[in-house]
């Protein structure tokens, strides 16, 4: 079954950094995309960076461009979020998604249970 862990979150400094990991396992698909995406209480979830499984394409929210690097290591299955100058803001809960195609199947995605990211002095 495939499933999806984030790690670590954790509490930073304003100006700090951080680098979340989001493992995967459980799938043998080469047709797949994972993105980052992050909620904040009372707000909506936002989309943050996602990267195909080639790691050839990526994206980046307008937010965190300049800041925040994707990156994927195809051997370990692991997407890794580099997130650097982080600024103060409300927690989040950052939780990574893979979209995976395979076959004639259609497309089906998979959410990890998130990280939690706290940017306070």
């Amino acid at each position: 079954q495939l499933q999806l862990v984030e790690s670590g979150g954790g509490l930073v400094e304003p100006g700090g950094s951080l680098r979340l990991s989001c493992a995967a396992s459980g799938f043998t698909s080469d047709y797949y995309a994972i993105g980052w995406f992050r909620q904040a209480p009372g707000k909506e979830r936002e989309g943050v960076s996602c990267i195909s499984g080639s790691g050839g394409s990526t994206n980046y929210a307008d937010s965190v461009k300049g800041r925040f690097t994707i990156s994927s290591d195809n051997a370990q299955n692991t997407v890794y979020l580099q997130m650097n100058s982080l600024i103060p803001e409300h927690p989040a809960v950052y939780s990574c998604k893979i979209t995976v195609q395979s076959g004639f199947n259609d497309a089906m995605s998979y959410w990890g249970k998130g990280a939690l990211v706290t940017v306070s002095s």
